[in-house]
């Protein structure tokens, strides 16, 4: 590639417009910023380095919340043979369309079939079976990192694929109300995940009975609203209750030496989120990652490096943030210019810059990706300038994300309110609802939208169900989701 402006501006405008048509321009900053290949593997990405490091970033930070909180990180098998996956009807029944199955080994055919992990709760109830005897074996905090393989019909990077990877928590308790307390404690831990490090601001809540996961008896989640108005599922939590137990027949003897079986969750999340950050705080230069997951928190591009002591200068100042900051000095041969645009499209938070006036000034210049702003530091606060800058980025892109939700969530009483405020855009409906699947489904029939979910802080906007005026039992927020 020329090292000229025309190359630089060139490059940025190979991005489609994000309002032009936005799942190319979605499609456009995963190739482009590197993220992820396509696959000769039909449904399946490769992801890149750079993409990969986003992941890594975010699994250690989850890892570090987990393990905080007493789980255990385990390894189960990635099949599940057919007569376990049966032994849970519901359960089974609701992943019966996605699942890949395993027929031969070599050019003999299995004896039974296996199936490729679509979930694990089977496998963690299996073992449980084994381990729990007793009160004193409970509560079992378990995770897992692993790939899942759902047969997914329409893929798109991130946001569905046929393999992906996740983190699944899968989590036993001696009483009901145990196991209900770790579902929303997991749930916030989601929330707040998303909230702090991530900058997107989420909306907690329950499923509705018709949207729950296969055998739970309860699904909570958090709902994102992404920048062109339609929601993302960024993390569910479920209440089993003693479903499962049952089915596998896993007891314990508790202290008054009776028998009880224990109550189950399970708690995830993907790389969806990635997707997810993409598409709540991209813009048309690129991706804008937030400083806790980026892999590069901060670039250093040398201005005029061929002049003298500019180059050790600029690595001088990479030594000093070096451990305490993701950062790297790009002194590569590569014009300012197109560092500048190169940097933008991989979303690093900081950049800054440094050349020979600002040394005789003793001063670098400091530029936010999420804005853009330019900013003239002095040397000799550097380090405090860097961590102070990094919050801003954070808050900058939190409130900018919370904005677009708020401009886009619209509250209505009636169908034909609903239909007026869509016209504006895509984005959230609040509106009551009477608990019948029949009104929820036409809801979505007549206006395209889809419960999300029932917010753990509900609001009264009416008495009535939008749909059919009937007494409303609770508010629901309703979208188009991905």
């Amino acid at each position: 590639m020329k090292n000229d402006n025309k190359n630089n501006k060139k490059m940025v405008e190979d991005i489609t417009s994000m309002e032009e048509d936005f799942a190319k321009w979605y499609t456009d900053i995963c190739k482009k910023a590197d993220l992820v290949d396509y696959s000769s593997v039909k449904g399946c990405m490769i992801i890149r380095p750079y993409g990969y490091a986003i992941w890594e970033n975010i699994q250690r930070i989850m890892d570090t919340k987990f393990k905080e909180l007493g789980h255990e990180n385990v390894y189960m098998p990635m099949f599940i043979p057919e007569s376990l996956l049966q032994k849970e009807k519901d359960h089974v029944e609701g992943f019966a369309p996605e699942v890949a199955w395993v027929t031969h080994g070599g050019s003999e055919p299995l004896t039974e079939k296996l199936c490729v992990r679509p979930t694990s709760e089977t496998l963690f109830c299996e073992h449980y079976a084994n381990i729990i005897r007793s009160y004193r074996d409970l509560p079992k905090l378990y995770n897992q990192w692993c790939s899942v393989v759902r047969w997914e019909k329409t893929t798109r990077p991130f946001l569905r694929s046929r393999e992906f990877l996740w983190q699944e928590g899968h989590t036993m308790h001696a009483t009901a109300e145990e196991a209900r307390e770790e579902t929303v404690r997991m749930l916030n831990v989601y929330a707040d995940f998303h909230t702090n490090e991530l900058a997107i601001p989420v909306v907690k809540g329950m499923k509705t009975p018709s949207d729950k996961f296969a055998g739970a008896e309860d699904t909570y989640c958090i709902e994102a609203l992404m920048h062109d108005g339609k929601a993302l599922q960024a993390g569910t939590s479920h209440y089993f209750g003693d479903g499962f137990a049952k089915a596998f027949d896993i007891q314990f003897t508790d202290k008054d030496n009776t028998l009880r079986y224990p109550h189950q969750t399970s708690w995830g999340t993907t790389t969806r989120m990635i997707g997810g950050i993409i598409m709540t705080h991209g813009d048309d230069n690129g991706l804008v990652l937030p400083p806790a997951v980026a892999p590069i928190q901060v670039v250093i591009v040398p201005i005029a490096q061929h002049k003298e002591g500019v180059l050790e200068a600029n690595r001088a100042m990479y030594d000093r943030l070096k451990n305490n900051f993701r950062v790297k000095l790009d002194d590569s041969d590569n014009s300012p210019g197109w560092k500048f645009a190169e940097y933008e499209m991989k979303g690093v938070p900081l950049r800054i810059e440094l050349g020979p006036r600002d040394m005789e000034a003793g001063q670098c210049v400091m530029v936010t990706r999420h804005n853009l702003e330019k900013t003239i530091v002095p040397l000799e606060n550097l380090e405090e300038a860097v961590a102070a800058k990094l919050q801003e980025v954070r808050d900058g892109m939190y409130a900018k994300a919370l904005a677009n939700r708020e401009k886009r969530t619209y509250s209505c009483t009636t169908i034909d309110e609903i239909k007026e405020s869509l016209k504006q855009g895509d984005g959230f409906v609040k509106a009551m609802w009477c608990g019948c699947e029949e009104c929820e489904d036409k809801v979505k029939e007549l206006t395209g939208v889809g419960s999300r979910c029932i917010p753990l802080e509900e609001e009264h906007l009416s008495d009535v169900c939008v749909c059919c005026g009937k007494p409303a039992k609770h508010m629901v927020y309703w979208g188009i989701a991905y």
